[in-house]
């Protein structure tokens, strides 16, 4: 029962990650990064801080707020003199621009970090770590001392360094993500490799006289691609709060680009206030997070069943 509710749970997460990335995809064509950025400076006071609006009757989405100290909502759009016709489905931040196109960048961000963090741990992780450990001997004890040197380094550092030399951005992530963010899943395939270099199909090809490159990536390498696949659905999580712990920081994205760590930022000081500013991108990171979470889950029980057995 409890594997048959996981199994739903990675089905509805890869339902949920695939429209998502479509939508990403495609609203580049009605929603780009300067339409989210700007604002008109003499209307600011008119649409900033507006609430979530979609019609006069639906709770919540009515245009009105409960301000702290109040009992009665207030109906913001009239206060403000907002024309009649205008609406916005997530509300507005405190320049006026639509928080609805400001968390659908943040979330086209995210989820570039997370492709490309799987681009590194495929590339880079995956043949670093499957050398290291079909060579064996003194290759495997010289790259596992290179690991150990490049993640002894703080990830803190090396963004800081990158942004004074390139300036913050996404650019700046994904080149820290290159240069530490591959190791561990270096480690995970190496100590796979290790077990399975001995194995009696490996030691078949050998005399055959396949050499070493052939077998580590056409027979061993297919064997432990499941478990590469799950460990980079748990990574992926860790890489898009990076980014947004980084942005929160204003070490990420440069403003006036918006990610969903620097929406919740920017946002914070009026959380008493206008609560849904922080709410609505915190959700989307959530979701976005807790979807390759469950995906990962459902991923290692399909590949590994006996690992669901143990617990």
């Amino acid at each position: 029962m409890e594997t048959s509710e996981k199994n739903k749970l990675a089905t509805i997460s890869l339902w949920f990650l695939a429209i998502l990335l479509v939508f990403s995809i495609g609203s580049n064509f009605f929603v780009n990064a300067k339409d989210a950025n700007s604002f008109n400076g003499g209307e600011v006071k008119t649409y900033r801080n507006l609430p979530p609006k979609l019609s006069d009757s639906l709770p919540f989405w009515n245009g009105s707020i409960v301000f702290s100290g109040n009992t009665e909502p207030n109906d913001v759009y009239s206060d403000q003199s907002v024309p009649k016709d205008d609406k916005f489905i997530l509300g507005t931040d405190n320049l006026g621009r639509s928080l609805a196109k400001r968390v659908i960048v943040g979330i086209r961000i995210s989820l570039l970090i997370a492709i490309v963090a799987t681009l590194i741990d495929l590339i880079i992780g995956v043949t670093y770590g499957l050398v290291s450990g079909f060579l064996g001997g003194e290759i495997d004890l010289f790259m596992q001392r290179v690991i150990e040197v490049i993640s002894s380094i703080p990830n803190l550092v090396i963004v800081t360094m990158l942004g004074l030399l390139l300036g913050s951005g996404v650019l700046s992530i994904i080149i820290s993500i290159a240069i530490v963010g591959w190791t561990s899943m270096a480690r995970q395939v190496r100590n796979l490799t290790l077990s399975y270099r001995e194995r009696e199909f490996v030691l078949a090809s050998r005399a055959l006289g396949e050499n070493n490159f052939k077998i580590a990536f056409k027979h061993v390498l297919p064997n432990i691609s499941g478990i590469i696949i799950v460990q980079i659905m748990m990574t992926v999580p860790s890489a898009i709060m990076y980014e947004a712990v980084l942005s929160a920081i204003n070490l990420g994205v440069k403003p006036p680009t918006a990610s969903l760590g620097s929406l919740i930022t920017d946002a914070s000081e009026n959380l008493q206030y206008y609560p849904y500013q922080v709410v609505i991108p915190a959700l989307a990171l959530v979701f976005i997070s807790l979807a390759f979470i469950l995906l990962g889950d459902g991923l290692r029980d399909a590949f590994d069943p006996k690992s669901n057995k143990e617990n």
